[in-house]
Parts: C-alpha cells; sequence; structure tokens
C-alpha cells in the first residue's frame, strides 16, 4: 500500500489543525537554522590544516607514554 497525494493533503491538514501556522513556520525557521549552522560547521572543518604525517604516527606512543605516566603516579604506595 503506497500513500497518495489524498492522504498526504489529509495528513497536512492535521498538522495545519494541530500546531497552526505561526508554529510551523517557526519550526520550519528553526530547522533551516539549524541546516546552515551544520553546512557552516562542515566549510569550517575544510579550512582546518592537515597534521603532519610524522605528527599523527606519534600519536599513539605520546598517548601510550601519557597513560603510562598517568597511571604510575595514581597507583597506591
Amino acid at each position: 500500500m503506497s500513500i497518495g497525494p489524498f492522504q498526504i493533503l489529509i495528513i497536512a491538514l492535521v498538522v495545519l489543525v494541530l500546531f497552526g501556522r505561526g508554529r510551523i513556520s517557526e519550526m520550519m525557521g528553526d530547522f533551516g537554522k539549524g541546516v546552515k549552522s551544520f553546512r557552516k560547521g562542515l566549510n569550517e572543518d575544510d579550512d582546518v590544516p592537515a597534521r603532519p604525517a610524522a605528527q599523527i604516527e606519534n600519536q599513539p606512543a605520546a598517548a601510550a607514554a601519557e597513560a603510562k605516566a598517568a597511571d604510575s603516579s595514581s597507583a597506591p604506595r
């Protein structure tokens, strides 16, 4: 069973009656602002330069060293 144009019209009328025209306009405006903010965030990520390969390769070793130092300083004596 597929949804036809008549069923979509009934659903739209029910939503309009429940929320009113003003509330629907406000929700769509908020949705548009959210999409705009999301796109802006994606574009800002493109502007961030990539880290050098040497820094990426050494990162696991540095993280392990930091974890080991934290474990030894918090161990009971």
